[in-house]
């Protein structure tokens, strides 16, 4: 245990050493930032549509409120990969390179402590920060519109659970590519994700049941979208009538419940994903 956490600690002070930290903070104060504004904007609108507007079947302050959330539940995953790569992207191949890698992996450290190490540290400080942010930008959707999510917890764990699986693709990436090529490589995932999520949205509008379970497969596949989708099914779950039909269209990706299964997958992909870099780390020659 003294291991890991040395290796922990390293890794937290080399992150600080390069900015990593003080780049998704200034990034985060910016989104938030942004965030308030366009919620406080958008609730007026709606305050404003309810007094003065036709009536509609629809529970607008809901609608607005699972939108603006959703949205926001994006840009924290997306930020929160952007940790994550920015913590994992050269752990193997780019510390090799540097001539750092060598005196960690000897005894008594080792290599699957190391990776191991590498993992707890990411996975800790990604979590924690889009469990935060995500708490931020629900406590402003309320400040704002007088809306919280009918799930809070579920779907901040979820966006944990989803950055800790790009975390663990990441640290795979740096045993077999270059640090540009990783974070290049994890990006596109990350945006094949989205895409799988577009394409169930356009499936359901199509009632195209190859969309759908191509949309499927590949959450499944990259299952931090099913995890995402999942969230964002959580934050509306006691909607009913045409407001929880227009929410389950989601904003990028369509909101959709990731079952029983979707948990125990979560869990052994992650540790499918460690056992194929701690394969592959054994056998390159530092």
């Amino acid at each position: 245990m003294s291991a890991v956490r040395t290796i922990v600690r390293y890794a937290l002070e080399e992150s600080l050493r390069r900015r990593v930290f003080l780049i998704v903070l200034v990034l985060t104060a910016a989104f938030l930032a942004l965030y308030a504004l366009g919620t406080v904007q958008a609730f007026q609108e709606v305050r404003e549509f309810e007094h003065e507007g036709p009536p509609v079947p629809l529970d607008e302050t809901t609608l607005a409120g699972a939108t603006l959330l959703g949205l926001s539940m994006f840009a924290t995953l997306f930020l929160g990969a952007v940790l994550a790569v920015f913590l994992t992207l050269a752990v193997v191949r780019g510390d090799a390179e540097r001539g750092i890698l060598q005196p960690l992996v000897v005894r008594p450290v080792g290599r699957a402590t190391l990776l191991a190490s590498r993992f707890l540290a990411a996975a800790a400080v990604c979590s924690l920060y889009v469990f935060g942010v995500f708490g931020a930008t629900a406590a402003i959707t309320y400040w704002a519109g007088d809306w919280w999510p009918d799930r809070f917890l579920l779907p901040g764990i979820e966006l944990a659970a989803a950055v800790t699986i790009i975390a663990a693709l990441s640290l795979l990436g740096s045993v077999f590519l270059s640090a540009t090529a990783n974070g290049i490589a994890i990006f596109m995932l990350f945006g094949a994700g989205l895409v799988a999520g577009l394409l169930g949205q356009i499936g359901e509008a199509l009632r195209s049941e190859t969309l759908t379970e191509i949309s499927e497969i590949a959450s499944w596949v990259l299952p931090f979208e099913a995890l995402y989708q999942d969230g964002l099914h959580a934050i509306s779950s006691e909607s009913f009538g045409l407001t929880a039909e227009v929410l389950t269209l989601g904003p990028f990706g369509g909101a959709q419940a990731g079952g029983t299964f979707l948990w125990p997958w979560a869990f052994a992909y992650v540790g499918l994903v460690g056992a194929v870099a701690l394969a592959g780390f054994v056998r390159r020659d530092l």
